[in-house]
């Protein structure tokens, strides 16, 4: 298994450190595609798997989950987060084994969505449907001066509901002079490039373990595809992210390493735990 460059508390206290730093903004990877993002005392979690639950799930069947890293940090000890996002509803980006306990330590607590999926997500957090603020793509909000635009997703395709609300979304957040961008879980498309097009991202963190049917389930960028798309939305700095949880669902960041130097893209790929500094 591999094991995180910081874990728990050794991590914990490596974010608690610079909680206060009025300069910049620290990003930490916690596995898969969640994120801890700390800027002048806030903390937004981005996409979240912090249990094992599909590891659970699945043990009996013939897709197994089986963990290749450790959990970094248990969600319990994260109370002091402000704001939560989750791309869409696969357990990976929505687990209830870590949103549960996260809502519990933090009181007042804001979980951003797509507005398509409320009542999935109160029924998986059990919580009133109103606890989460939707978002649907082109839309807007700001809670304590983090601004959340909406931006479509395909994961495999552009799925909406009845209403036209995109089941499956990325973010471009913005905080004082910064933006970064999380896709969540995505294939190339036009439309989302698009959608990118009014934004300056200073930071893009995208998926890389592809997109391969004989797997079982749907499909992302690939390293190639992930260092294109930081290419052409002039992203000044992209980090990968979406492999090394699962031994059926992962892939070698080489090939994005390679990608990056070739396409002469400024990237970082972070370890596990591991801090990135934005200035």
């Amino acid at each position: 298994m591999i094991k995180p460059i910081q874990q728990d508390d050794v991590l914990l206290a490596d974010i608690k450190k610079t909680q206060q730093e009025p300069a910049g903004f620290r990003l930490w990877w916690l596995g898969q595609s969640g994120y801890l993002l700390q800027w002048q005392g806030r903390h937004l979690l981005i996409d979240p798997y912090l249990s094992d639950s599909l590891t659970h799930k699945y043990a009996q069947t013939d897709k197994p989950h089986v963990r290749m890293s450790e959990r970094v940090i248990a969600p319990e000890k994260l109370d002091f987060i402000d704001i939560v996002s989750s791309s869409h509803n696969h357990t990976d980006h929505l687990d209830g084994e870590t949103l549960v306990p996260i809502i519990q330590a933090n009181p007042g607590v804001k979980l951003i969505i797509p507005e398509a999926n409320r009542d999935f997500v109160a029924h998986r957090i059990h919580q009133d449907r109103s606890f989460p603020i939707g978002l649907n793509d082109g839309s807007c909000i700001t809670i304590k001066d983090i601004t959340f635009h909406g931006i479509p997703a395909a994961h495999n395709d552009l799925e909406r509901d009845e209403k036209g609300q995109c089941l499956y979304m990325g973010y471009v957040i913005s905080f004082g002079p910064y933006t970064i961008y999380h896709s969540g879980d995505t294939l190339w498309r036009s439309e989302i490039l698009a959608a990118l097009k009014p934004f300056n991202i200073d930071l893009a963190l995208l998926p890389i373990n592809g997109n391969i049917p004989s797997r079982r389930v749907a499909g992302n960028l690939n390293a190639t595809e992930a260092v294109k798309m930081a290419k052409t939305i002039n992203a000044k700095m992209v980090i990968p992210c979406h492999y090394h949880l699962f031994r059926f669902n992962t892939v070698d960041p080489d090939e994005f390493i390679r990608e990056g130097k070739l396409q002469q893209q400024a990237f970082q790929v972070l370890q596990l735990g591991e801090k990135w500094v934005g200035h």
